[in-house]
């Protein structure tokens, strides 16, 4: 079964999110949204889109909680409540229940050194039409 399939995306905190997202624009040609960036990218061998999300949060953010780190990575991976079946039956610990959106399903667990970490199944064509921010 294939676990991890890339970056989902990076989430970091900020002093001030607007501010970094303007200098990452101005100096990086990042073209961001309320949310930062989507870097857009092709499948292997296929006209399929892919995207990684950057995004920098304010620094009093509880959606790394109940991570106390500075950062979060999301990751791509492929049938998300197959593989949170795995990860249960291997001690890992889950921190919600799988949510459903339009542009794919989420989850958050904790590794080793209690960094919080979200999986994500895409659905990258609806995901497509909703992103704003678009970096190619």
């Amino acid at each position: 079964m294939k676990r991890v399939l890339g970056i989902g995306g990076i989430f970091f905190k900020s002093e001030n999110p607007d501010a970094t997202k303007d200098w990452y624009n101005k100096h990086l040609g990042l073209q961001t949204d309320r949310y930062g960036t989507a870097f857009e990218w092709k499948h292997a061998d296929s006209d399929e889109k892919g995207f990684t999300q950057w995004s920098p949060m304010a620094n009093n953010t509880e959606y790394f909680e109940p991570s106390k780190q500075e950062f979060m990575v999301n990751y791509r991976v492929q049938d998300l409540e197959k593989l949170v079946e795995e990860l249960k039956k291997e001690g890992v610990e889950i921190c919600d229940k799988i949510e459903v959106f339009e542009y794919g399903k989420f989850v958050h667990i904790l590794d080793n050194d209690k960094r919080k970490i979200e999986l994500w199944e895409p659905n990258d064509a609806v995901y497509d039409q909703l992103v704003e921010g678009r970096t190619k």
